[in-house]
């Protein structure tokens, strides 16, 4: 499944930058194609049934389309999904070209714990250190977690930058204990 919807999104993420389209609008697009499909039955039923003929599906995207104002390639995505019968895969497509998207425009995205809220300078300087280290523009999302104690915690996909109070304890309890 994951291989769909990486092989669709980085197709569409070719496009994107091919047509030089704004990425941002074209994926806002397919977000707004996907929330309706996520929560219209009436509509999951026409595009997913097989009985319902191509060019019917395709009148109605059309019409969505029209009334939404979405490019017309984020249309052409959505006319191959629906011929391929691939629309349970659109949210993941768009979680994927997301992604793909910003790998090719040099970000990378970075979650971000604190024990307490973070002023802007602080954000700053943080985003700027990870910016530094990973040689990338970031992203940063921020949470907050009162059992770090102090300090932060960031993750960049799977690595795990640990600068939090809890952390040091952490290790400063297996030194003590080998």
């Amino acid at each position: 499944m994951a291989a769909i919807a990486s092989t669709y999104a980085r197709a569409f993420a070719d496009v994107i930058f091919d047509a030089h389209l704004d990425a941002a609008r074209a994926i806002g697009g397919l977000r707004q194609i996907a929330s309706l499909f996520n929560q219209s039955t009436e509509l999951r039923r026409v595009w997913e049934n097989p009985a319902v003929p191509v060019e019917q599906k395709r009148k109605l995207l059309d019409v969505i389309v029209q009334r939404d104002g979405i490019d017309r390639p984020v249309r052409n995505l959505i006319a191959v999904l629906i011929d391929h019968r691939r629309l349970p895969f659109l949210s993941r497509i768009v979680e994927q070209l997301e992604k793909e998207v910003d790998a090719r425009l040099g970000f990378t995205e970075a979650q971000i714990s604190s024990a307490r809220e973070l002023g802007d300078a602080e954000k700053r300087t943080l985003e700027a250190q990870i910016a530094k280290s990973t040689g990338k523009k970031v992203r940063a999302s921020y949470g907050l977690d009162p059992s770090l104690l102090g300090g932060a915690v960031v993750r960049i996909g799977s690595t795990i930058y640990d600068g939090s109070v809890r952390g040091q304890l952490e290790k400063i309890k297996e030194a003590i204990s080998s």
